[in-house]
């Protein structure tokens, strides 16, 4: 009890902290970001994340390098529970797509602008000032596809293990075509790095209806894409409230992730 005490007593202050630091950032435009196509950040949430999405998208909106648009989708339903802070949050574009759940936050940007560098985030983390300018960095180095946070596929065989089984959280940078990618820290996707089913939704919501990582990780390595992890451990810091419904935790530990990838066997094969 006295290590949960603590445990909560730490993560309230790195929240306190987190929200001063975004609170001091200057809101004057980030430097160019000097790619040859557009920048997008693209996002998603829903009505039980707004009060956490304020914060996540002054982090994404105070950065040190300026992407060209940042664009949040939603459900149609979600339009009047949406706050007014956000709604006249400068520097975001609210737009309105199907109910494809995580998928939204990329399906719909890679439909409307399938030329641009397009970077996804999550709507309940902390993003430092240098988030966007480190994805960034990574590409102008040569990487198509680039993380802060990634996994090692481990084999059994001729197909993967479970999900469990992987390396979690890899340590170190590495590139290699067994780097799986996780979203949640922010990925950075060159265009044209998809196969061409990426946008299918009659395959990604039967196939892995709630593993968007999943179907991404197949969608890349399918057209002979490698991700690259960038950085340190990832540390992930969580607004307060936004874990009460969490597809991370149901991929996991409801066997969500090996479902959506027997499924993507089935269909396509390892791609390994």
């Amino acid at each position: 009890m006295i290590r949960d005490a603590f445990r909560q007593f730490k993560h309230r202050h790195r929240i306190r902290a987190a929200l001063s630091e975004i609170a001091s950032r200057s809101t004057a435009p980030g430097h160019p970001h000097g790619l040859p196509a557009p920048l997008i950040v693209s996002l998603t949430s829903y009505a039980a994340r707004f009060a956490a999405l304020e914060h996540t998208l002054r982090a994404i909106t105070r950065q040190t390098v300026q992407p060209d648009r940042v664009i949040l989708w939603l459900d149609e339903c979600d339009r009047d529970a949406l706050p007014d802070a956000i709604r006249q949050m400068e520097g975001v574009q609210i737009a309105f797509c199907p109910e494809w759940r995580s998928f939204k936050k990329i399906v719909p940007t890679l439909l409307d602008h399938p030329q641009a560098y397009i970077v996804t985030a999550d709507d309940d983390v902390y993003y430092p000032a240098d988030w966007l300018q480190g994805l960034v960095g990574a590409v102008h180095d040569g990487a198509r596809i680039a993380c802060y946070r990634g996994h090692r596929v481990v084999a059994a065989g001729d197909a993967p293990a479970p999900y469990d089984d992987w390396q979690h959280n890899i340590t170190g940078p590495v590139q290699a075509a067994d780097v799986f990618l996780t979203g949640v820290s922010g990925v950075i996707y060159a265009p044209h790095i998809f196969h061409s089913d990426v946008t299918r939704d009659d395959l990604f919501t039967r196939l892995a209806p709630s593993a968007d990582d999943v179907w991404l990780h197949w969608m890349h390595r399918l057209a002979g894409g490698e991700a690259r992890k960038i950085g340190p451990k990832a540390r992930i810091l969580e607004w307060d409230g936004s874990q009460a419904t969490n597809l991370r935790q149901d991929n996991r530990q409801g066997n969500g992730n090996d479902r959506a990838i027997a499924a993507l066997m089935g269909h396509y094969g390892w791609p390994e």
